[in-house]
């Protein structure tokens, strides 16, 4: 263990039994050597309120690797990533949509080939720290919206009810029909339905590790509203229930109970520290399970090994009757917690590995509803 850590381990264990000063001495102690950090994510305005000792302090010892909140990034990222967005040539709408559970932002990508016929329309619920714009932009969804014609809906969780910019889906009131969270996404969903012309058929929803798991879990809400799901290093629904489970399922993969009946398609890499890999195999689990329980006939896994931009992956794939796609698994050998395929511009993304956005809206669109859903006009 080095010198550093070993001081790092002193000041924890002081900062445990309420000696914060003296921990703050020993971090003074052995900062020395340390690499400053210059990509500290404390607003100025915060700044303001922190004693210089202290901030150097936290400079110097923050986790490096940790994207800052989308809100709080440079000025000059922000407007390459909205420059990014709007870069296909459609228009971007901001919008915001006001339910008895709460009011949230969203912003809406309407391509430049739509004319006004029923087309796809896709929701996508981004992670933590991140917001709509940067969502967008670091998905590219926008140019795949252009290329295939399909709409791209993206809200935007509120800082004033998580200040991470976090979905709460671990909260059993954000896990309910008509309740919460997921009423106000379902909200947007439908209000995008009525304004514009959308194929009710064709409606789908996906997200990255907390916005993949309350996709998981719109999914299971409202499965007469979605056709298809992607959860992209997320986790299945019901995997918590309070901030403390979360935490746990996030390295364990939690105890989800059976749900879903939309086909799904999941990528996770199998070195995300953040999410662990578990989590995937669960939400498939939980997505078998829920199968079984209506007497569905389902088989598989069809396993196939494949290289993607500069990485192997493995592909596992359910079928159900008629040898539809019910359930597709892709597990990303060497992969963390990013969006794979997708763009620097983003946070949270790997260039490296298969493009998730391109293979998330190819299994979308092989799938729609067997019937115009109930309920959503």
């Amino acid at each position: 263990m080095s010198y550093a850590n070993v001081g790092l381990n002193d000041a924890l264990e002081l900062t445990k039994k309420g000696r914060v000063h003296e921990a703050l001495s020993t971090l003074s102690r052995h900062r020395s050597g340390q690499r400053p950090r210059t990509s500290s994510y404390i607003p100025d305005i915060g700044r303001r309120y922190i004693p210089p000792a202290v901030i150097e302090l936290i400079d110097t010892w923050a986790p490096s690797g940790v994207a800052a909140p989308a809100d709080v990034r440079p000025v000059a990222e922000a407007d390459a990533a909205e420059a990014t967005v709007a870069a296909p040539g459609g228009e971007i709408r901001h919008l915001r949509h006001t339910t008895p559970a709460g009011s949230r932002a969203y912003d809406l990508y309407v391509p430049s080939s739509y004319t006004g016929e029923a087309v796809p329309l896709l929701v996508m619920l981004h992670g933590g720290t991140q917001t709509a714009i940067d969502f967008a932009a670091g998905t590219r969804m926008n140019q795949l919206a252009e290329q295939h014609t399909f709409l791209v809906a993206y809200p935007e969780q509120s800082r004033a009810v998580n200040r991470g910019g976090f979905w709460s889906w671990f909260n059993p009131r954000d896990q309910e029909r008509d309740a919460g969270e997921p009423s106000i996404i379902a909200g947007i969903t439908r209000e995008v339905m009525r304004q514009l012309s959308v194929d009710p058929t064709r409606v789908y929803v996906a997200g990255l590790s907390a916005g993949g798991a309350m996709a998981a879990g719109m999914a299971a809400t409202y499965p007469e509203l979605y056709a298809a799901v992607g959860v992209h290093s997320g986790l299945a629904y019901g995997a918590a229930y309070d901030v403390k489970s979360a935490y746990v399922a996030m390295k364990n993969g939690g105890s989800p109970r059976p749900a879903g009946a939309a086909p799904i398609i999941v990528f996770h890499g199998d070195s995300d520290t953040v999410v662990a890999a578990v989590n995937a195999d669960k939400i498939v689990d939980s997505r078998k399970r829920a199968a079984t329980a209506r007497g569905e006939v389902f088989s598989g896994p069809i396993i196939a090994s494949i290289g993607a931009g500069g990485r192997r992956c493995t592909r596992s794939v359910y079928l159900g009757a008629d040898d539809e796609v019910i359930i597709e698994q892709w597990t990303v050998h060497g992969g963390g917690h990013a969006w794979f395929g997708g763009s620097p511009v983003g946070s949270y993304t790997d260039s490296q590995g298969p493009d998730a956005s391109a293979e998330i809206v190819r299994f979308f669109l092989e799938h729609g509803a067997a019937s115009p859903h109930p309920g959503v006009s």
